[in-house]
């Protein structure tokens, strides 16, 4: 694994940098946003970790501007200990994942082995449910013969529900499948998630194939509901 950590705090950089390494995975270090949007579009790195608070160019605008630049590598956020605004922006803007600071080093490197499985993670089938066909090694999605572009992350929890069509899948379900650890019961990642994925696949369509159900899960329908 190959991993790009984008922070100014040279002294948590470092560290962050010589864990990684003491795990196996190959680490490069920049300090501003610049560097990290330079770094980060041109190699095919295995996940970044990309902070907030950056000089030269914030967090957010790095991830902005990698995503629209096609870059689809996993990243990680790093967020304020109180930073529920940061983390809703992060998601918003095509972040897979964050972590509040102060964290435990064994949960960063959790998650970003977590965040790295999910992109390896396919199979030679196609997936037909709730008027979707999805298929897993190309990792595209289609409704009534239209591409739908979805983040990693979109892609791994439409496949999740799409794999029990019909069926209410838990909350810690979609934690251990999609994101690969423990539900935090304070997190709304999934909410998150479960919204953009109803702008991308259902509400353009016209359809309602993602459900809700309360204090259970979610659900998507075996065959989408027309909507009006």
């Amino acid at each position: 694994m190959h991993v790009l950590i984008v922070e100014d705090e040279t002294r948590l950089a470092t560290l962050i940098a010589d864990g990684l390494v003491r795990a196996g995975i190959r680490a490069e270090v920049v300090h501003d946003g610049v560097a990290g949007l330079e770094r980060g579009s041109s190699e095919p790195w295995d996940a970044i970790v990309l902070d907030i608070l950056l000089p030269g160019m914030n967090g957010f605008a790095v991830c902005r501007e990698l995503r629209a630049t096609g870059v689809a590598v996993p990243i990680l956020m790093l967020t304020a200990k109180d930073g529920d605004l940061d983390e809703t922006e992060a998601l918003d803007i095509g972040a897979d994942d964050y972590l509040r600071k102060p964290f435990s080093f064994e949960v960063l490197v959790a998650r970003l082995r977590a965040l790295v499985r999910r992109t390896g993670r396919t199979a030679d089938q196609v997936v037909t449910a709730g008027g979707l066909e999805i298929d897993t090694a190309s990792r595209v999605v289609n409704r009534d013969g239209a591409a739908v572009e979805l983040s990693t992350t979109e892609f791994d929890l439409l496949l999740a529900l799409a794999r029990r069509a019909g069926q209410v899948v838990s909350r810690q379900t979609l934690y251990d499948e999609v994101w690969g650890y423990e539900q935090d019961h304070s997190s709304n990642v999934i909410e998150v998630f479960i919204r953009y994925l109803r702008q991308k696949v259902d509400e353009p369509f016209g359809v309602k194939s993602i459900q809700t159900v309360r204090g259970a899960g979610y659900r998507l329908a075996a065959e989408p509901d027309a909507v009006g």
